[in-house]
């Protein structure tokens, strides 16, 4: 960050304070209980999405481009889940709600690269069920490892790239008044809006980020399944209409699980109350991570018979040790 100050101007002096205050959930009746359900999710989420990493790792027959997505996406939710919610709990269930200036950007830029990371990995699946329905025929040359590996490598350079310089213009900010942040976590928008001084690039930036996080893949998404419907409308029978579908019905459930409660928070918009505002985006943030691995091995015939070979090769190796 000092490089990205030095480069636009050495002469400028910024006033950045020692911490913020993380207040987001203060004051909202019964949080105990929400602590102990975000403490659940936050183990669930570890174990889950550990489970489907370990086994699309140990499975050969899952070596194919569509699981490079799923993999990542588990580890996109492991991390995601804990980088906020260890410190969510530390925040407000053992009242450490300072949190140094420089370890306030680190957190934002990390829950940032995790959430934009999760929606773009929607990206990459819708992309492999659009190629599998409609250019079936053709999906081994237009689904291949490499290219798989590639959208992914580019997607991380992006996301960190992006938040980068969302992070660098706040460190252009002087803070001389509230240092109150109203939000469960490092909110990109509740920084720039405590600034006392020009705050338009972040202003510009808090503008573009829904738009790369969550507009632009939702319209993909959108567009991906409407062809996808025109290619089912085309199919002969409606039992190979249904098996074809059937194929997207994982997908589909992250989608709706991962973009409706946005749509519904910002629909609202100021009608909805701040309490509930800031409950119904924690939980946009952490559900997603703990239903997805959940989904995905209840939903997907792949990796239940892998899951259940692996726990079959471990009871015939536990017998074996025994005799």
């Amino acid at each position: 960050m000092d490089l990205f100050n030095s480069a636009l101007g050495k002469n400028i002096t910024f006033v950045h304070p020692a911490y913020f205050i993380i207040s987001g959930f203060t004051g909202i009746p019964n949080m105990k209980y929400y602590y102990v359900f975000l403490f659940f999710v936050y183990i669930v989420s570890v174990l889950g999405n550990t489970v489907v990493m370990a086994v699309i790792y140990l499975d050969h027959n899952l070596k194919t481009p569509k699981y490079i997505a799923v993999f990542n996406l588990a580890f996109v939710d492991l991390f995601g889940n804990s980088s906020l919610v260890p410190k969510v709990l530390d925040t407000f269930l053992f009242g450490h709600q300072h949190i140094s200036y420089n370890n306030c950007l680190a957190y934002f830029f990390f829950c940032y690269v995790c959430f934009t990371m999760q929606s773009l990995n929607l990206v990459l699946l819708s992309y492999d069920r659009l190629v599998a329905i409609t250019y079936p025929l053709h999906y081994q040359v237009l689904v291949t490892h490499r290219l798989m590996f590639s959208m992914v490598a580019f997607f991380w350079v992006f996301t960190i790239i992006v938040m980068l310089i969302a992070a660098g213009l706040l460190t252009r900010l002087s803070f001389c008044e509230s240092l109150v942040i109203n939000s469960y976590f490092c909110d990109h928008g509740q920084i720039f809006r405590l600034a006392c001084n020009d705050y338009t690039p972040s202003f510009v930036i808090s503008y573009l980020l829904p738009a790369t996080i969550l507009w632009l893949p939702l319209l993909f998404v959108l567009i991906s399944y409407s062809y996808i419907g025109r290619a089912l409308a085309k199919i002969a029978t409606a039992r190979d209409r249904l098996k074809a579908f059937k194929t997207c019905t994982a997908h589909l459930l992250l989608v709706g699980i991962y973009y409706l409660p946005f749509i519904i928070t910002f629909a609202l918009g100021r009608e909805i109350h701040p309490n509930a505002r800031i409950i119904n985006l924690s939980l946009s943030s952490v559900l997603p991570p703990m239903l997805n691995p959940i989904i995905y091995v209840l939903q997907t015939q792949e990796i239940k018979e892998s899951v259940k070979k692996l726990l079959k090769i471990r009871r015939q190796s536990k017998i074996t040790l025994k005799k």
